[in-house]
């Protein structure tokens, strides 16, 4: 049940005027019950003066492309009142006329674009309107027979709007059947949505509110004594069992997606999920069609349901079903565009944003983890719509010639343009080992600056939980993800990298860069000291480059890994015995590696620094005193020993690695493996040969 979340002390800290349109906005986005991601508009009507001192009728609007849980005054536009009431007179007009129309009423030029439904706050004569997506109103507004229930809760205060796509012809019949029913107290958008108006921010807040709270009891009273979606036909497998499928088919479903691009998948299992996947209803009743039109651009017209039953069927098949309904799924998607396509038209990509599996729960794609989780976020209230619909009948939709009239509709194409463009790396999946230190750090920010989501693996977990926080505060909630992995322990490596496939999907490029440093002469190296060496550098960066290349090669698209390698992986460092030779192991084992994975399409680098010792835990360790030590000197002109003896006279940094790093990740290196690049100011003696 919707609450009223109104404050009335903090209501009353906000300046009248367009404050209270934000803080009012916010309330209704902030219930996605109420309002969808980016769906909905919000209006108030005020007198502003404009450049000369003049007294302007203005509507301020939602801007096109915001959303209302998140946006400020920034998000909204100034109208001129006086300029768009004509319109009212007009018998017809066009999409782009109504656009090139309104860009001439606005009081600033440098407000955003006006929301495509401008016009029916407009054409409305109240000072406060809303239109919202409320998941009780649009149970209604998709019923069979809406229309009859609706006057059973509202009598005759309602005016019923049969589907028109949002524009002029709309905005113009509810303006006229609001005129003719004055009692009216709401709008009724078949298919669509709900309006209400007030007289002030509250009222218009509380009589959302109230509407919603009369469909939310009418349909409870309707769903008391029966069962959700025809009942249960499949049970839930448990959490182990479901991750363990899980972690088999994300890299699957991405692999086979890749044909039209890379996505990230998101899954969800909730019980309200659950109930609707495992139901006898749900193969046929997720086919009907998408229950709103701001829900069909982030989920597709219909979901791909796979047919399985987790009690018969093993994960072999659930894979072949997989495969074979997206690649279905695309042919179909096709054919659907072909039918309805202009010649303007381009077509987008044809994969499924929406998977239902039985036992398994809800899976979703999107380029990047935010639009996966927009795409559950929507999918999860088409379910409580049509959890709504068939308990007052039947679920009705719109039609294909309808939903693809909005999916390819300039007006929401324009909406989807508002996106910054995509860099090279998104919609890849990195791993970054060691990834809390000073090159691991630096290596996770160039990966992000390009578009990388990136789990971020350390054996110290608080360190990685604090670099992973910082960098989504900067970046963006999602972006990285902490996990604490001990290289040298096969367990935490494979449970490491299952948890970057439960949360991005699977992985695309993996830096092999954990790291320790000890020196001693041969005499005084114990068979612990050497072996420490030989697990981390060796050995570890084995068990994460074996675990690597299963999900690569299940995955079915490639892969990219670099190693970090040293200096002293090609250069025999005097003291260093035990380091020197785990290096050399290090990347032979990476050349190895890129010859075996090459026809797989997976590509193995290395890079190789020097003294990198700016952020370092190493340098910070009895490493530097052992090193300063070996050349006899002070352990505090360490830094100016290595400069002095490069050829370019500089110190190397922890962003001098990250940046070739990030080379090897992009497009730039993709005919080059089994190479490695020396970042060392040119050290003589190590240059490779």
């Amino acid at each position: 049940m919707v609450v009223n979340r109104w404050a009335q002390e903090q209501a009353a800290t906000v300046q009248t005027g367009l404050d209270e349109l934000v803080y009012r906005s916010n309330l209704l986005g902030s219930d996605r019950a109420i309002a969808n991601f980016g769906g909905g508009n919000t209006s108030m009507k005020t007198v502003e003066q404009d450049f000369r001192g003049r007294d302007v009728n203005v509507m301020w609007v939602k801007g096109s492309g915001s959303d209302l849980a998140t946006m400020g005054r920034k998000n909204f536009t100034g109208l001129n009142l006086d300029d768009i009431h004509p319109l009212l007179e007009l018998e017809e007009m066009s999409d782009e006329e109504m656009v090139e129309y309104l860009s001439h009423c606005m009081i600033d030029s440098k407000h955003p674009r006006s929301s495509i439904e401008t016009l029916l706050h407009a054409f409305l004569p109240f000072k406060h309107v809303d239109h919202t997506h409320p998941d009780a109103i649009i149970s209604l507004c998709c019923a069979y027979n809406g229309k009859e229930i609706a006057s059973e809760i509202f009598g005759d205060t309602f005016v019923w709007v049969p589907y028109v796509r949002p524009g002029f012809q709309l905005s113009k019949m509810i303006a006229e059947a609001v005129e003719t029913h004055p009692q009216a107290e709401l709008v009724l958008m078949e298919k669509h949505g709900l309006v209400t108006w007030g007289d002030t921010s509250t009222e218009s807040y509380e009589q959302t509110l109230k509407v919603i709270q009369q469909a939310e009891a009418y349909l409870h009273q309707q769903r008391e004594g029966r069962e959700d979606f025809g009942g249960k036909r499949y049970d839930t497998l448990n959490d182990y069992q479901r991750e363990e499928v899980l972690t088999s088919i994300l890299p699957a479903i991405r692999g086979t997606m890749n044909e039209q691009n890379k996505v990230l998948l998101s899954h969800y299992a909730d019980d309200e999920v659950m109930n609707f996947v495992n139901s006898h209803d749900a193969a046929e009743l997720s086919q009907v069609g998408a229950a709103c039109p701001d829900h069909l651009v982030h989920t597709k017209r219909v979901p791909l349901y796979i047919d399985w039953d987790p009690a018969r069927q093993n994960e072999e098949t659930l894979i072949a079903k997989i495969k074979q309904g997206i690649t279905d799924y695309i042919s179909e998607y096709e054919h659907y565009f072909e039918r309805h396509a202009t010649e303007h038209d381009q077509m987008m990509e044809a994969t499924p944003r929406v998977l239902l599996i039985p036992g398994i729960g809800m899976i979703n794609s999107g380029k990047n983890l935010k639009m996966a989780h927009v795409s559950r976020d929507l999918y999860y209230r088409a379910i409580q719509v049509m959890k709504g619909s068939t308990a007052l009948g039947e679920f009705v939709s719109l039609s294909e010639e309808e939903s693809f009239n909005v999916e390819y509709w300039p007006l929401e194409q324009y909406k989807l343009s508002l996106a910054p463009p995509e860099k090279e790396l998104s919609r890849q999946i990195g791993f970054v080992t060691g990834g809390a230190g000073g090159i691991g750090k630096e290596t996770v920010q160039a990966l992000l600056n390009e578009g990388m989501h990136v789990v971020i693996a350390d054996v110290n977990g608080e360190g990685a939980e604090e670099a992973s926080n910082a960098f989504n505060e900067q970046y963006g909630s999602g972006l990285t993800h902490p996990v604490k992995m001990d290289v040298t322990e096969e367990s935490q490596v494979s449970e490491a990298l299952k948890n970057t496939i439960l949360t991005y999907g699977g992985v695309d490029f993996v830096v092999n860069n954990a790291g320790l440093a000890t020196s001693n002469k041969i005499e005084n190296t114990s068979l612990e000291e050497w072996n420490l060496n030989m697990n981390v550098l060796s050995t570890g960066y084995f068990l994460v480059s074996r675990e690597a290349f299963k999900i690569w090669k299940h995955q079915g698209i490639g892969g990219n890994m670099v190693f970090v390698g040293s200096k002293n992986s090609v250069y025999a460092g005097k003291g260093a015995a035990a380091y020197s030779t785990a290096k050399a192991s290090e990347v032979h084992l990476a050349r190895c590696l890129a010859a075996e994975g090459g026809e797989d399409g997976i590509r193995v680098n290395s890079v190789l620094p020097d003294a990198v010792i700016q952020g370092s835990k190493i340098w910070d360790s009895k490493w530097r005193e052992e090193r300063a030590a070996g050349y006899g000197i002070a352990p505090d002109e360490i830094e100016e020993f290595y400069k002095n003896r490069t050829a370019l006279k500089v110190n190397i940094l922890p962003s001098d690695i990250a940046n070739s790093i990030a080379f090897f990740a992009s497009s730039k290196s993709s005919k080059t493996t089994g190479c490695m690049i020396t970042v060392d100011g040119g050290v003589p003696a190590a240059f490779t040969r």
